[in-house]
């Protein structure tokens, strides 16, 4: 066992277990305080809700309260692990909720990999959640089960391994675009991957700008072509009629790469071919699909992004998710469309052109950061996310007709946002 699996063991147990836990948010001090805390105090907001049950809203924690659920078939890169071994992986994200975005939130390890039992599992205890953050669990069963919950459920539902990563990514790559000089309309894009992410990034980019016919997409047996009998649903909708078979062929000629495969796919040869100031997203974690040195080194105009945070534009739904729930449960909306998605991924943008505070240069060790092919996405700690995000998803949101909760008071919306916040 190396050293940082076992100081990683050692942080994980060290007592109390685990890396969250519940902590009262009203007085409890006294006789009176514990009646109106329990019984008979509660009496009255049960019938409330009983007789109107949006109310629960206002005197519940409903309305900040996620629960991150998952069965473990696809654990952060570890593949399927069952149920229990997704726990650490849950409770962390748990964890960025409250630290990042002051969302409350329960890991819920579901121990099932039936479609329907796992489904009704979560429709049956949504009633105590604002929202449901799927989590690590494999394609294709994901996409049906997120697209039963979003129809059947009147919360914002989002399978953060799809869409988190589909706005971080579209974000990254509309300024890498700026950056070259290039538009979205005429850029030439592979996809590498044709899981969850890949879908989910795909599907968003087209609706960023990405030209559907000017996108070929590969699994791990080469290019996704019309006349291969292998393809489940949603791979058939990147279905390519071009004369291609392998990566290599795909990849010639190509304005961007997006990786969500395996390390070592991408090779220095395959980059050299591809267009001019080329965009490399190698997303695959912790190794990407081609190393930063070897890119950078094969291409030196290419702007590269990984997954890591030991080089420069690491790509990161932690960047989003914390900040895109924040703006849903506040606005009490019924889900998280597509409106709102693009808004998170301009917002996120946007902030990535912005002066980079003192505190984010320091966290990074960095002298300066600026707009440009090693800055082209905020950093994971930048604090100005969950004010920048999170008014965008709740604006977008209402435009839209999906919030049951008008936000008039922007300023001071923003100043309770500001409070949250630990910058």
């Amino acid at each position: 066992m190396n050293s940082i699996d076992q100081k990683a063991l050692e942080y994980h147990s060290a007592s109390p277990a685990g890396k969250i836990g519940v902590k009262p948010t009203k007085p409890t001090d006294t006789q009176e305080d514990l009646s109106l805390a329990y019984t008979p105090g509660v009496a009255a907001p049960v019938l409330a809700i009983a007789d109107n049950p949006g109310t629960a809203y206002d005197y519940t924690a409903k309305g900040n309260l996620v629960a991150v659920v998952s069965n473990g078939t696809a654990i952060l890169g570890l593949g399927d692990k069952g149920a229990a071994a997704a726990k650490p992986v849950m409770e962390g994200k748990a964890l960025l909720f409250k630290i990042l975005g002051g969302v409350d939130a329960f890991d819920i390890e579901v121990d099932t990999r039936d479609i329907d039992k796992f489904v009704e599992t979560v429709r049956n205890i949504a009633p105590s959640f604002g929202g449901i953050n799927l989590e690590d669990i494999k394609a294709p069963e994901c996409f049906e089960i997120e697209r039963r919950l979003v129809e059947e459920l009147d919360i914002p539902v989002m399978h953060d391994d799809q869409h988190g990563t589909a706005i971080i990514t579209s974000a990254a790559m509309l300024n890498a675009l700026e950056i070259a000089g290039k538009k979205a309309e005429d850029v030439r894009l592979v996809v590498n991957g044709a899981g969850a992410a890949a879908i989910a990034c795909t599907d968003l980019y087209i609706k960023a700008g990405i030209r559907p016919e000017n996108i070929v997409m590969c699994d791990s047996k080469g290019v996704i072509r019309a006349d291969r009998t292998d393809l489940n649903p949603q791979k058939k909708r990147f279905v390519t009629h071009r004369d291609l078979h392998t990566l290599a062929d795909a990849i010639a000629g190509a304005d961007v790469f997006a990786g969500f495969s395996k390390a070592g796919v991408l090779t220095k040869e395959m980059v050299k071919t591809m267009a001019e100031k080329p965009i490399i997203m190698a997303l695959a974690n912790p190794y990407p699909e081609i190393s930063y040195e070897d890119a950078r080194e094969a291409r030196p105009d290419a702007l590269i992004a990984t997954g890591r945070s030991d080089y420069p534009n690491q790509v990161n739904n932690v960047i989003g998710f914390p900040y895109i729930f924040r703006g849903a449960l506040d606005t009490r909306a019924r889900k998280i469309n597509e409106e709102m998605k693009l808004a998170a991924v301009h917002a996120i943008a946007d902030l990535a052109k912005e002066p980079v505070p003192e505190y984010i240069l320091k966290a990074y060790n960095a002298e300066s950061l600026n707009f440009g092919p090693d800055y082209i996405i905020p950093k994971a700690l930048d604090g100005r996310l969950l004010e920048a995000v999170s008014i965008a998803v709740a604006k977008a949101a209402i435009s839209s007709g999906v919030a049951r909760r008008t936000i008039t008071d922007w300023e001071e919306y923003k100043r309770h946002l500001h409070s949250l916040s630990r910058k």
